[in-house]
Formats: C-alpha cells, sequence, structure tokens
C-alpha cells in the first residue's frame, strides 16, 4: 500500500528521490516500472504501471466528449523507471505543469494506489479549503470511533 506524506527535493536535474520502504514497495512489487501524468488537481500523479495500463484502457474507452481529459491524461503521460539510486525524473513538461522547480521542496502523498506530487503550497491551499468546506456529504456517516482493532 502507497501511503504517507513526504517532503523530498526535486534535484537540479528534475529527479526525485522516492523514500526507502515506498521504493521498497515499488521495486518489489512492481520492478521499479512507473508512470507519470497530470492530475486534474493540479498536481502529479505516479502509479506502477500495471495500475496505470489499466486505468489508460478505461481512459481510451471514454467518450468523444471527454477528449480533452484524454489529451490530459494520455497525452501527458511517461514511463519511467526508477534508477538504482531509487530516483525518478520528472520530465520539464510535466513539472511546469503541477508547477514544481527543480531544486525546490515537493510533497509526495501516497493514496493506497498511486502517488501525488505537488507543490507544498499548492497542496495546503487544497487542504485549507477542503477543511474549511467541511466533510462532504458522501463522508457524513464516517467516523473512527468505535472501530475495534
Amino acid at each position: 500500500m502507497l501511503q504517507g506524506r513526504f517532503a523530498l527535493t526535486l534535484d537540479s536535474k528534475g529527479r526525485l528521490t522516492v523514500p526507502a520502504r515506498q521504493r521498497d514497495i515499488l521495486q518489489v512489487l512492481h520492478e521499479g516500472r512507473l508512470t507519470l501524468t497530470r492530475h486534474p488537481d493540479g498536481c502529479l500523479m505516479l502509479l506502477p504501471r500495471a495500475t496505470w495500463e489499466r486505468k489508460r484502457q478505461e481512459i481510451a474507452a471514454w467518450p468523444f466528449s471527454a477528449r480533452a481529459w484524454q489529451r490530459i491524461f494520455l497525452g501527458s503521460a511517461s514511463d519511467i523507471e526508477m534508477d538504482s539510486a531509487g530516483r525518478i525524473l520528472v520530465a520539464p513538461e510535466l513539472r511546469e505543469a503541477a508547477g514544481l522547480k527543480t531544486e525546490q521542496k515537493v510533497m509526495l502523498v501516497g493514496l493506497q494506489h498511486y502517488f501525488e506530487i505537488w507543490d507544498p503550497k499548492v497542496l495546503e491551499d487544497q487542504e485549507n479549503k477542503a477543511i474549511e468546506g467541511g466533510l462532504p456529504e458522501a463522508l457524513a456517516n464516517f467516523s473512527f470511533q468505535g472501530e475495534q482493532g
């Protein structure tokens, strides 16, 4: 499972070092084969290649009315592999699309089956908006209380 939040630095060549524990999961379960693409919230998605292949098929089957979103997801997708040091290269076009700059901090956020890569300020703004708006109706019955473990 891909989870957690990691403050990382995008190096001068546009590379990001995946944290050791997450790197091990990606190497063992997915052979370090990943896909990077744009996310509609303004960040990037980093997915194991097998996960991306399933999603790619779904996206390719969307109707013509969703062509712009196909272009965003499929047209931005880049198949990448972790190097021996556990780094991934974020292409300049994808960095620009997500407002990421080299030699600056980025946030890597694990969301079970994929990661999001964020500009820290944009992520903070998005989260503050969500908190100010309160829980959406779909989560009205959600609670951590009463769980046995």
